[in-house]
């Protein structure tokens, strides 16, 4: 029983030992593994270390100078606008905030501020190559390379602009910013004047024009009374009415006296006779005066046609009307553009006078550093799982 027993648990034993996993070799480097370290020091750890280098040993400092302005217009106004009370003592333009906005960014301004300043000595660092302006001096190099150290920034719902200039050194940072704000100036002050200028010409020319059209009008009007002898028809055809209605009260008094004398004395009376004859001379004058407003019998080449005259003469003289309103209107406009040029300025209203920088924010060395062992960490860890895929699918 005994053996029975000791053999039945070395049998047991020997089952639970068959059940327990042999312990796990040791890992061994693999070739894999080498070449992951290798790739992880080439692609991140060696570029990453020579960007610090790069970054707090050879980058040169760079100093920011600021200026903010915005374009304020300026109108003292009229004696009859400030009674009306529709002055407009200043306003902003957002307009020419824009023109502005894209000038400062243009190859004009860097050409025009490269006359006044030595962009390319300031802008050189030959220890420096990434940050400095480097060995291209054109203008088209020199422009891309102003856009990375100028910096605008507009806002459109207050007009207001800020500029935010870069440099090797605070005087440089200052004296660009300076430069910038002058061209500036002067180009509000250009597109003014042409403002100016056009509008005052555009009013000149109208005014010319309506000065013309009167000339015309008065000249129709001094030919119509030449060939017709006529200075006014209206007041003629009045004259003649008066003179009509003389004759009519004539004649009405004419035939209350030949009633009476014919009523009162023998047909032979020489008054009666004489009185026929008067009304009928006053009878013959009146067809006369009436013929005069006729269209003509074509019997006497004295009787002008008075209705075609009216109409000739009602329509030179709307002509003359409407030739003295467009005079008056341009010549008031003309006035008023004159005055619009000689009283109405735009100027640059500076709130961020151009600051002179005492320390250096340029360049962002940690945020260029970590932003850039970020990217080559990423494009590391996507060439990884790319290399890994590929392997799981053999």
């Amino acid at each position: 029983m005994t053996n029975h027993a000791a053999a039945s648990n070395s049998h047991t034993d020997q089952g639970q030992k068959n059940l327990v996993p042999p312990p796990a070799k040791a890992a061994k480097v693999r070739k894999r593994h080498v070449v992951l370290f290798l790739s992880f020091l080439l692609t991140v750890l060696l570029p990453a270390a020579g960007i610090s280098i790069y970054l707090f040993a050879v980058a040169q400092d760079q100093y920011a100078s600021r200026i903010g302005f915005s374009v304020r217009r300026e109108d003292t106004s009229s004696a009859v606008e400030l009674l009306g009370g529709i002055a407009d003592i200043s306003g902003s333009s957002a307009d020419d905030t824009s023109i502005l906005y894209e000038y400062i960014q243009s190859q004009n301004m860097v050409g025009a501020v490269a006359e006044e300043l030595d962009l390319v000595h300031m802008y050189t660092r030959s220890m420096d190559p990434v940050f400095s302006l480097g060995d291209d001096h054109r203008i088209e190099a020199m422009t891309r390379y102003w856009k990375r150290m100028v910096r605008v920034y507009f806002d459109h719902s207050s007009g207001l602009l800020e500029i935010q200039v870069r440099a090797f050194s605070p005087q440089d940072a200052q004296a660009i910013t300076l430069a910038i704000f002058e061209r500036s100036s002067r180009r509000i002050n250009k597109l003014s004047a042409v403002a100016q200028g056009d509008a005052t010409r555009y009013a000149k020319e109208e005014l010319d024009r309506a000065v013309a059209r009167l000339k015309e009008a008065r000249t129709a009007i001094t030919d119509f009374r030449l060939r017709t002898q006529i200075v006014d028809p209206i007041a003629d055809i009045q004259g003649r009415m008066g003179l009509l209605n003389s004759l009519q009260a004539q004649l009405a008094d004419a035939l209350i006296n030949l009633d009476i004398f014919v009523q009162t004395n023998q047909e032979s009376d020489p008054r009666i006779q004489q009185a026929r004859r008067r009304v009928d001379v006053i009878r013959k004058q009146i067809a006369d005066e009436r013929n005069q407003f006729s269209e003509g019998d074509g019997r006497s080449s004295f009787s002008p046609d008075y209705s075609r005259l009216v109409s000739e003469y009602e329509a030179l003289t709307v002509d003359q009307k409407f030739a003295e309103e467009s005079y008056i209107a341009a010549l008031a406009a003309y006035d008023n553009a004159t005055a619009e040029a000689s009283r109405t300025s735009r100027y640059l209203a500076t709130y961020i006078e151009p600051t002179l920088p005492q320390t250096a924010e340029h360049p962002r060395r940690w945020v260029i550093f970590m932003t850039l062992t970020a990217a080559l960490f990423a494009i590391w860890a996507i060439f990884l799982m790319v290399y890994y895929s590929l392997r799981d699918r053999r």
